[in-house]
């Protein structure tokens, strides 16, 4: 497996987002003059490897934020996603876990923590003892993560709160073809950093009224996220975050998030009931036997004024489509749900590789308080299943 080291990552994070940010994928005004912080947190995999750096944005007086940068050339890409509204201080969140586990067992001895994407792209922290794990407690919710599943499940299909090893289970061509797309990409942007234009840990400052993207006489991007209605002009952007009320409920808030943009208003007990989630005091997950019971009761839930179709292995095209007719979508990757409510598209990208291709994704994880990914990198994720929803005209 190939290997990033954490300079590298930042050398390239930093020429991927002054891309993003001049195509206009995220607002200048968001990371205009920030910098990728000179320190990261190490995300491991299940299996011991990094996987990803979790990197703050520093910007004095701006919102908090951070970057999740490839460490393993098998994502695909350097840049996987972004997020604002969310800050990340690895020395506090480790502190917490800390604290929680020695309210439970006092008796416990640990050496050592680490964060580990215990199921990408959510997080946990390890405690270890000579190495050996004692604890595993989900960020945020301070759970125990259960030890691995012995079961004759297949690959990439684990359940919404199991630990699985992104790097063990990832198909073989599909980590070929991502590691070939990787170091192709790379090896374009490294004659970049060779150069004068190079530029790559500061943001560049664009004053967005001089230089607004949508007057140059070549459009540059394809974006859009959900409004009132179609009219952007005369409505304003509309769609709300909820987060998961238990560990296993991502496809109850998900589901909530869709019913609620159609003016539904269900509370997520509600919906787990339909869904057979059981109880937030006995919660369980939705098994992949069961995906389409996501159609089933978005129809059922709106007597059938929704009309909802799920998508195995959705392509780009299916998103971008239904976000321009504003109805938003539900998004299953391995292990898990989300809510996908805008996409960008940059038009136009380097010489013989793919262009950024950005999903505006709205998690209901971490437990109660969820996460918005602006923008999360379509090429480095899995995709499985799609649901969306028309309404039913009379």
């Amino acid at each position: 497996m190939a290997k990033i080291a954490l300079k590298e990552a930042r050398e390239l994070a930093g020429l991927e987002l002054n891309a993003v940010v001049k195509l206009g994928v995220i607002p200048a005004t968001e990371v205009s003059g920030a910098r990728i912080g000179a320190t990261a947190t190490t995300v491991y995999d299940v299996n011991g490897e990094p996987l990803f750096y979790r990197v703050p944005l520093q910007k004095r007086g701006g919102r908090p934020g951070f970057v999740d940068l490839a460490a393993d050339e098998a994502l695909g890409d350097s840049l996987l996603a972004t997020t604002f509204g969310a800050a990340w201080n690895e020395a506090a969140i480790k502190e917490q876990a800390r604290a929680e586990i020695t309210k439970r067992r006092r008796s416990l001895v640990f050496d050592a923590t680490r964060i580990v994407a215990f199921s990408f792209p959510k997080v946990a922290v390890q405690l270890l003892s000579r190495g050996q794990e004692v604890a595993m407690l989900e960020w945020g919710s301070w759970a125990d993560v259960p030890p691995a599943a012995v079961s004759g499940r297949k690959a990439m299909e684990p359940g919404n709160f199991e630990r699985w090893s992104m790097l063990g289970e990832l198909p073989v061509s599909q980590r070929r073809a991502n590691e070939q797309a990787f170091g192709a990409r790379a090896s374009v942007w490294k004659e970049t950093i060779k150069g004068p234009a190079f530029r790559g840990l500061e943001l560049v400052k664009i004053d967005p009224t001089k230089f607004p993207v949508e007057r140059t006489m070549i459009k540059l991007v394809d974006n859009r996220e959900l409004h009132y209605s179609t009219d952007d002009a005369t409505h304003h952007p509309c769609y709300e975050l909820i987060g998961q009320a238990t560990n296993v409920w991502c496809v109850g808030a998900s589901v909530q998030m869709v019913l609620r943009f159609w003016r539904y208003e269900y509370t997520q007990d509600r919906i787990a009931q339909a869904l057979g989630l059981g109880t937030r005091t006995s919660p369980n997950g939705l098994p992949y036997s069961r995906v389409g019971d996501v159609v089933t009761q978005l129809e059922a839930l709106t007597s059938n004024a929704l009309d909802a179709t799920m998508v195995t292995n959705p392509g780009f095209d299916l998103f971008r489509d239904e976000i321009r007719g504003n109805r938003p979508l539900i998004s299953f990757i391995p292990g898990h749900s989300r809510t996908v409510a805008g996409y960008h598209s940059c038009l136009l990208h380097l010489p013989g590789q793919l262009p950024f291709k950005g999903l505006l994704v709205y998690d209901p994880w971490p437990p109660n308080v969820g996460t918005i990914h602006r923008y999360e990198n379509f090429n480095t994720n899995t995709y499985q299943y799609a649901y969306h929803a028309h309404l039913t005209l009379v």
